[in-house]
């Protein structure tokens, strides 16, 4: 099931679903779990002591990918200020996030960082619809 379908049911939408914060809301899950899994491997790695910023930083960006979710799943009602801003939050995490992981020459850092630039760009065109 997707998303935008599950919010397009929700009775205060009525079907018209906002296509650009629902892609919003996917890439930030998928963001926060490949964030979780790259801090994870992160620690994993021999060199760890090098790479506990990257830890810090893929692990806050995972947890406010969570928290934009959640908030803009949230479809009863009406809270666009702290929409707006979880949304500016987590543009900024994952900027933060994707130029950190760009340091790295690790696999999973590299894919981290594309991950959290899509993520990013998808919550900018999210904002322009609020």
């Amino acid at each position: 099931m997707s998303i935008a379908k599950m919010i397009s049911m929700h009775p205060d939408v009525g079907g018209n679903v906002n296509e650009p914060l629902a892609l919003a809301v996917r890439h930030a899950l998928f963001c926060s779990a490949i964030c979780t899994s790259c801090a994870d491997a992160c620690a994993a790695e021999e060199m760890v002591a090098h790479m506990r910023q990257c830890i810090r930083t893929c692990s806050d960006c995972a947890d406010i990918c969570t928290a934009t979710a959640r908030v803009a799943t949230r479809r009863t009602g009406s809270n666009e200020i702290v929409l707006r801003e979880m949304l500016q939050l987590c543009i900024t995490a994952c900027d933060i996030c994707a130029e950190e992981c760009a340091r790295h020459e690790d696999e999973h850092c590299r894919l981290c960082a594309e991950m959290c630039r899509e993520t990013a760009r998808d919550c900018r065109a999210a904002v322009e619809t609020l």
